[in-house]
């Protein structure tokens, strides 16, 4: 395993940020190459207690000799939201000085314009510069990873339409108990990816890229940080990659069996008004068209102090927030429907 550092000059006199890359060097230079990075959203720690396992795994197999593609893991991808620390509690999701969300705004061009990412990079912000390094790292790469969490939440993923249905492995490796099938159109990294592959060739746009993968990975919540997960997880990651021929390893085909629903079939449950959240219903439950998922005590005491919340069809609940007490409008849940929502969305991400 090589170990690097790349660093980053942050925007004020005698700060710098320095970002730990590591790789493995394939076999085969026909190989799929990989590109894993985790906590993007720096708060979210699943997926860096996934890669510190991965490695232990894949260092045992370098030495065996049987690594085939290079792969690339960063197991935290972001030390500036690492650093935000306010009150004593982490802010990893937007950056406190632009207050853009660290998974957004990353640059959309043509894979062919690769290098132009890092071609006076010095004269970007430093959030910038980390977007910009990332971004390269990935499109040196086939198969693209960005491990994330939600709040509370099953296994699941956001899955370009692009790399469906040949990513149902990653699924089912994973165990992965619903996939959200993306349109691709939003600037946040995995979809940025797609769209540097997609959009090669001038003027012409790929709807299939098969051999490739950008995808989100969302392990769970953000408090499910166990040895027994994030052991489990990364031997399914590494099985993945087994069986996409960039680890020599006998492995058993598995069916991904959740349900697969465009973004446009996801309810997003949102509260009509601030208040204290009581939930009736959990994450991994079926429910039915009006039936009670929570009630909103919006002021307490008074007779009529609260709000019932109901499911505006039937569907899984994927998601669920961690708050206690929410905003007006504010997510409380997504549930996965067999039918569109009848909410207007725009297109790209469900989420800020």
């Amino acid at each position: 395993m090589e170990t690097s550092e790349i660093i980053l000059s942050g925007d004020t006199t005698g700060i710098e940020w320095r970002l730990p890359v590591l790789r493995f060097k394939g076999s085969d230079p026909k190989a799929p190459k990989v590109y894993i990075q985790a906590a993007l959203h720096a708060n979210e720690l699943p997926g860096t207690a996934l890669a510190h396992f991965l490695c232990e795994q894949l260092r045992q197999t370098e030495s065996a000799g049987l690594i085939r593609g290079d792969i690339t893991v960063v197991p935290q991808a972001n030390p500036i939201g690492t650093a935000q620390s306010h009150f004593g509690e982490l802010q990893g999701r937007f950056d406190l000085a632009s207050r853009t969300n660290f998974n957004r705004e990353f640059p959309l061009i043509s894979a062919k314009d690769r290098d132009t990412l890092i071609d006076n990079i010095d004269r970007h912000t430093a959030v910038d510069k980390l977007k910009r390094q990332l971004t390269h790292m990935a499109l040196g790469a086939d198969l693209v990873i960005d491990l994330h969490c939600d709040d509370e939440a099953l296994q699941y993923a956001y899955i370009d339409d692009a790399f469906w249905p040949e990513a149902q492995d990653l699924a089912a490796a994973l165990d992965m108990e619903a996939v959200l099938l993306s349109d691709g159109e939003s600037s946040a990294f995995e979809e940025a990816v797609g769209y540097a592959w997609k959009y090669e060739d001038a003027g012409e746009k790929k709807t299939q890229l098969p051999g490739k993968l950008s995808v989100t990975v969302e392990l769970r919540g953000r408090r499910d940080v166990y040895p027994e997960m994030a052991a489990k997880d990364a031997d399914g990651l590494f099985r993945f990659l087994a069986g996409r021929g960039v680890i020599e390893s006998a492995v058993s085909a598995a069916s991904f069996t959740g349900p697969a629903v465009p973004l446009d079939n996801v309810e997003m449950i949102r509260a009509p008004d601030a208040g204290t959240v009581l939930f009736h219903r959990n994450i991994g439950e079926t429910i039915a068209e009006g039936e009670l998922l929570a009630t909103l005590i919006t002021r307490p005491g008074a007779v009529d102090g609260s709000i019932e919340v109901r499911a505006p069809q039937a569907g899984l609940i994927v998601t669920r927030t961690a708050e206690r007490f929410v905003r007006r409008r504010g997510d409380l849940m997504k549930i996965a429907c067999e039918n569109p929502s009848r909410a207007t969305r725009k297109a790209g991400t469900l989420e800020d």
